[in-house]
């Protein structure tokens, strides 16, 4: 089991929320006047989790490029779940089953969107390619707002093979890409279905587009050619919840 830090009031707040028996320890700047970084500090010690006051240099030094806003966590970093955790998963969200497929998402900021987006529509798990993508990093927790903490995420070997899996459990895949004619408004996402977003630069993979159901576009009627990968994510995931009527 890994270690790592846990960057900023949002993050801390989630895993204290979430995933609390994982906390080791949470660091507080000395002094801080931040309402907040005291709320937290005393969620972590009514848990039993030590807080220790420390200088704002050793936050920064622990928080690296991530601005720790006067509080940082240690946190025990559960393993990624693999492909063959999928069938519990989809057997236990049954007909309501919503996938979120990332192939390659690379950027720690998108991937962190895309996780809060996925915690917001109550996702059942978020499945990426194992050796194609970034991990979850304290950035990616931090741009979660959470979210990393709140959704399964997947780390598949082999990204054809989990979508072939999909497809053996009755889960209809679209993917979403700009080359098509085929609105995403168009496509019936009612019941079990995975939606696949492909990596920022390249989108999908030719393999990863041929195990899709349906392809399908975001209409932009403006003069964008596209949309960031997170925001595109998060139009698809509340396209699903309305036909599904907000469930």
């Amino acid at each position: 089991m890994s270690e790592t830090w846990i960057v900023g009031i949002n993050p801390v707040e989630g895993a204290l929320a979430n995933d609390p028996e994982r906390v080791r320890e949470v660091l507080t700047e000395q002094g801080s006047k931040n309402a907040r970084v005291g709320e937290i500090a005393d969620a972590a010690r009514k848990l039993k989790i030590p807080v220790k006051p420390v200088a704002r240099e050793q936050l920064e030094k622990l928080g690296g490029e991530v601005r720790h806003q006067g509080v940082i966590a240690r946190y025990d970093v559960p393993p990624l779940r693999g492909e063959n955790d999928l069938p519990d998963l989809l057997e236990a969200a049954g007909a309501n089953a919503l996938v979120l497929v990332l192939d390659g998402v690379t950027d720690p900021h998108n991937l962190g969107a895309c996780l809060r987006s996925a915690a917001a529509a109550n996702v059942t798990a978020v499945v990426v390619p194992k050796d194609r993508a970034v991990g979850i990093t304290p950035t990616v927790r931090r741009a979660s707002a959470g979210g990393a903490d709140l959704v399964p995420v997947i780390a598949a070997t082999n990204l054809a093979r989990a979508m072939r899996m999909l497809k053996d459990a009755g889960v209809w895949i679209t993917g979403l890409d700009g080359d098509t004619e085929q609105s995403i408004y168009g496509i019936d996402l009612k019941g079990p279905i995975a939606l696949v977003m492909g990596s920022e630069g390249d989108g999908m993979r030719r393999l990863t587009r041929d195990t899709c159901d349906f392809v399908a576009r975001i209409p932009m009627p403006g003069s964008m050619e596209s949309l960031n990968v997170s925001v595109a994510t998060g139009i698809v995931l509340f396209e699903a919840l309305r036909q599904r009527g907000g469930k």
